[in-house]
């Protein structure tokens, strides 16, 4: 019989329709640019056409006398307003043991510009149109001081140095890993395999680009801030605590829709605080929106690491020591975000594979380039990509099938939970059934056949397998909720995690069903505003796993302080009270009363609850991914014609939903493997692919399709609902496995050797090339 509850058809486990989706698809979404508020004004940047120079003079006289124009501002204005810089997070120490070093962000550039796109100047005006008329009459002098943008060349002796105190222009070094005991581990292997590889820039190109609006109230001297950002708490205190030196409660952050984040957004960024400063310091209203050039040239970008990485194996392929050499490039500014490669990527280094001796040597660099930051994955693609990459070469060395060897690797469930080599402890995993279902999906053993009628139609076919895991929390484990049942027939949930595309809000209205029983259309979820509530914010696929928790928690706590005031009304002991399905009743009685008319007898004519909960660790999600690919050898073009994977994803909440993510998030994998590349011109230091005429996007028909498993047998033992994040979990598995597809087709077709020194992006051209040798 099927269940008609509300339960049985809204509550978790449920493939339910995002309850986003109507008013997005009905074009009734609201996002930044949407609002402009009372009588605005609007910002226009002016920036630097260099890449490195110095600042010799700014003048803003023509500028200021052009029409509609309210105000133009410099660098060295802000400094004079005593407007902090953007604070530095946690900088580890230098190659000589002295702590990291950067240069400092600024609203506007002040002295010296990094890179071709920081913003130098700003003009305020009554339109858009006369500041970007205005914005064209302020005059710069500069400098043009030595252009470094490639990482072998700012680690070279003698190389330019961006900043005084970083030599070699080493902002941060970390060293994980016990060097001696590795170079032990790689004199008595039996096997070494290295390989040098190149994770390349990426730009996160979200649909919706960043915008600000600046409203200041004079009754209550509040700036209302609104972004378009994943972690508004976490952009309120900066600009208070760091950067302007005001209360926080003089601030408030509100968030509508957000249209993709991906990591972009997640923290306060140059242009938010000039739009902020103005705000307060002319009261009035001042906004600002990116144009889809400033995307590409200001925002912070992603990935851009080389390594060199070796695999020491015994004679069986039993990986004895695990050696990384990594440049990391942080771009014009070491951002706290930016040396997350130097951090959480070590964290997933060994991935699903039981390597107890490892030595990284992990360098954070500085160039005149964009600052790099989080984008999704954040350190974990990378760090997997290149352990993947490497076990793909050791089981060619060994003749072993690439399942095989990893087989041989894997950590096995009898250890769990188990402490990886970098002190991370997994709680929970079967590593080994998740790598035994993507292959019986892929049908890993009938491959021949398949690459038989590939050849036979004048197509080269390889295969590609990544199993991995990654980390997900942003080691920040502790969510504050509040939940309200109104007399008026509806539960609002307030969180502060964002959405921004992910169906974090129909999530959420589904664990609320799980307590209370009630059609999902009585449930309103609410986020995005600092006034509500305090928060980390959407980052490192934390939300559903701790504020999923929270909100678990405190609906349960609303069922049972509804129960004792059930019992107040009821004339009848809290114990004897029932509840189900929105119903409070006298047990063994037909004494009842409903949770919303119980709700409307109180004084404020609502239960609510304001609770703090807080999960135990982090969650590790696996997977197997696998991808087979057609090649044609005439022109190098690469079609995906298979792609499937097994996911271990502990509790799903909603099925539909984490299919949606392994999707989304495979692409922006695939992106990366075959045709995403941010670069710049070496000499210069000028954005080359500046835009989507030149930065290739992925589009709808880089796949055919998607064959996702989710395994639920194995929930997360850290947090309450068992769940485990999965926002990253596509992106992670999808480029080592096609990347391994094509260097696969490459080797079955005689080029082993050009396979090993592929680099990403696999654009036809390279591919063609390979196969020419």
């Amino acid at each position: 019989m099927p269940d008609d509850s509300a339960v049985g058809r809204f509550g978790s486990g449920r493939d339910v329709k995002r309850i986003e989706d109507a008013a997005l698809l009905a074009g009734a979404g609201r996002f930044a640019d949407d609002v402009s508020g009372s009588a605005p004004s609007y910002l226009v940047f002016l920036r630097s056409p260099h890449a490195h120079a110095r600042i010799v003079s700014i003048d803003t006289a023509e500028a200021l006398a052009m029409p509609g124009v309210i105000a133009v501002l410099t660098g060295a204005d802000l400094v004079a307003a005593g407007v902090k810089p953007l604070p530095l997070g946690p900088m580890y120490k230098g190659p000589d043991g002295s702590p990291g070093t950067t240069p400092r962000r600024r609203g506007l550039a002040h002295e010296t510009v990094r890179f071709v796109g920081e913003a130098v100047a700003a003009v305020l005006a009554g339109t858009r149109e006369q500041a970007k008329d205005a914005v064209e009459a302020v005059a710069v002098d500069y400098e043009e001081l030595p252009v470094v943008t490639e990482l072998s060349q700012a680690t070279a002796e003698g190389a330019p140095q961006l900043w005084p105190e970083a030599r070699r222009n080493i902002a941060a070094q970390m060293i994980h890993g016990d060097a001696a005991a590795t170079d032990a581990a790689f004199a008595r292997a039996a096997h070494v395999v290295a390989l040098d590889i190149v994770n390349q820039r990426l730009a996160p190109t979200p649909l919706e680009p960043r915008s600000s609006l600046g409203e200041y109230d004079a009754a209550t001297d509040r700036l209302t801030l609104r972004l378009s950002t994943q972690m508004p708490s976490g952009a309120r205190d900066t600009l208070c605590n760091a950067v302007l030196g005001i209360p926080t409660d003089k601030v408030r952050v509100v968030v509508d829709d957000v249209g993709g984040g991906f990591g972009m957004k997640t923290g306060l960024y140059a242009e938010d605080i000039v739009v902020a400063y103005l705000s307060r310091h002319l009261k009035r209203t001042v906004k600002w929106t990116a144009e889809r050039i400033e995307e590409f040239l200001a925002a912070t970008h992603g990935r851009d690491v080389e390594s060199h990485a070796e695999l020491a194996l015994d004679a069986d392929g039993k990986v004895l020591g695990y050696r990384v050499r990594s440049l990391c490039n942080m771009g014009g500014y070491a951002g706290s975000s930016g040396v997350i490669q130097l951090i959480i990527g070590p964290w997933v280094t060994t991935s699903i594979y039981d390597i107890r001796t490892i030595h990284l040597d992990l360098n954070a660099v500085l160039t005149n380039t964009a600052p790099t930051a989080a984008y999704r994955g954040a350190g974990r693609p990378e760090a997997i990509y290149l352990i993947e990459r490497l076990f793909d070469v050791a089981a060619r060395k060994l003749s072993l099938d690439p399942a095989e060897i990893r087989r041989r690797n894997l950590v096995d469930p009898s250890q769990m939970p188990y402490t990886n080599a970098m002190g991370q402890t997994y709680d929970s995993g079967k590593f080994g059934s998740i790598l035994e279902q993507g292959l019986d999906l892929a049908k890993w053993s009938d491959f021949p056949a398949r690459e038989a009628q590939s050849r036979a139609a004048g197509k080269l076919r390889g295969r590609g397998l990544a199993s991995f895991l990654e980390w997900t929390g942003g080691n920040v484990f502790e969510e504050r909720v509040t939940v309200a049942v109104s007399g008026d027939g509806t539960i609002e949930v307030y969180a502060s995690t964002m959405p921004m595309g992910q169906g974090i809000a129909t999530s959420y209205a589904q664990l609320v069903v799980d307590v209370f029983g009630v059609p999902i259309e009585q449930v309103r979820i609410v986020m995005g505003d600092t006034d509500r509530g305090s928060g980390f914010g959407s980052a490192g696929s934390r939300s559903l796993f701790t504020a999923g928790s929270a909100i678990n928690h405190a609906s349960e706590r609303a069922v049972a302080t509804g129960r004792d005031l059930a019992g107040d009304a009821l004339e009848a002991a809290a114990v004897d009270i029932e509840y189900v399905e929105g119903v409070f009743q006298v047990a063994g009685t037909d004494r009842r009363i409903g949770l919303f008319e119980l709700a409307a007898r109180q004084p404020d004519r609502r239960i609510f609850i304001d609770a703090t909960s807080k999960v135990n660790g982090p969650s590790w999600p696996n997977g197997c991914h696998i991808a087979e690919v057609e090649v044609d050898p005439d022109t190098g073009v690469v079609q995906i014609v298979s792609y499937v994977s097994a996911n271990d994803v502990g509790r799903a909440v909603n099925p539909m939903i984490v299919l949606g993510q392994l999707d989304g998030g495979a692409v922006q994998g695939i992106g990366q493997a075959l045709g995403e590349h941010m670069r710049y011109d070496p000499d210069s230091g000028q954005a080359i692919t500046a835009s989507f005429m030149d930065y290739a996007m992925p589009r709808a028909d880089i796949v055919h399709g998607f064959v996702h498993v989710l395994d639920q047998s194995t929930p997360c033992l850290n947090n309450p609902l068992g769940v485990k994040g999965v926002g990253e979990l596509g992106t992670i598995g999808a480029t080592p496995a096609v990347v391994n597809a094509v260097a696969d087709a490459l080797i079955r077709a005689g080029r082993a050797d050009e396979a090993d020194r592929l680099q990403m992006p696999l654009t036809p051209l390279k591919v063609w090339q390979a196969l020419a040798g």
